[in-house]
């Protein structure tokens, strides 16, 4: 089933890409939306999955940080993100993107903090203590380390009990940025550790699995995400799949993007 981009009255559009789609497949959506964005004005939250399982590196992140022979060996997907940010593993989570004119939030720090509110208030209702992680300077040894995106929790980011759940990263063209990121739900970081050259564990990560001491799936964490949206009366009204799938499949056509089979 190919379902368009679901339109709503404020011009936000949404898109559940449930089956999940190779790292370099969703870095080009992600890219194809921004452009979307600032060439025509237009909203989109996307919410999606990695298959296979992906090393995603930040856009200006030296690749020289990460072991080539140990990525080739373990038979690793690997991208470069067009957001800046460090590594993340993309396994047990759930992707989200949010590309928009900057005008529609009122800046970038402004945008970032909202999206992660709204982030935070779905997590909130699935049972999860989400706060914000308050604005600090980053530690000046962390800008030279091969950690991964989760290893520090900064300002404005999704954090529990001071530990990381959501690691977020952001794109500025022309009047449009893409924001996407990453809402743990099972597994860890330590992968990354595993391919760097200097490796360092993540230890201030967690997991909503882990925070609510439960197994939490794909489509409980999206129709929270959805209804958080909702709630701020920006969000379209979402269209049921059918009983028998709760996949919508993102149509590609419109944004140019050609799929081999």
């Amino acid at each position: 089933m190919r379902s368009p981009l679901i339109e709503a009255a404020c011009a936000c559009q949404l898109s559940l890409d449930a089956a999940g789609r190779s790292g370099a497949e969703n870095m080009a959506i992600d890219t194809a939306l921004l452009d979307r964005a600032n060439g025509e004005g237009l909203s989109f939250l996307r919410l999606y999955r990695f298959d296979p399982p992906c090393l995603s590196l930040g856009r200006n992140e030296p690749a020289a940080r990460y072991d080539h022979t140990e990525i080739a060996r373990r038979g690793l997907d690997v991208v470069r993100r067009p957001t800046g940010g460090r590594a993340v593993w993309h396994e047990h989570e759930v992707t989200y993107a949010v590309a928009a004119p900057v005008a529609a939030f009122g800046s970038l720090r402004h945008a970032y903090h909202t999206i992660h509110e709204r982030i935070a208030a779905a997590l909130r209702s699935l049972g999860a203590d989400a706060t914000l992680a308050p604005h600090q300077p980053p530690p000046a040894s962390r800008v030279d380390q091969p950690t991964s995106c989760f290893a520090t929790p900064v300002g404005g980011e999704v954090i529990v009990a001071g530990r990381k759940l959501v690691g977020s990263a952001q794109v500025r063209k022309g009047n449009a940025f893409l924001q996407h990121g990453s809402i743990l739900l099972d597994g860890s970081q330590e992968i990354v550790a595993a391919v760097s050259r200097k490796p360092q564990v993540a230890r201030t990560v967690t997991t909503l699995s882990a925070e609510l001491g439960r197994r939490v799936t794909w489509d409980e964490v999206v129709e929270a995400v959805v209804q958080a949206w909702r709630d701020e009366g920006t969000s379209p009204n979402l269209h049921q799949p059918p009983p028998t799938s709760t996949t919508l499949h993102f149509d590609l056509a419109p944004l140019g993007i050609a799929v081999k089979s």
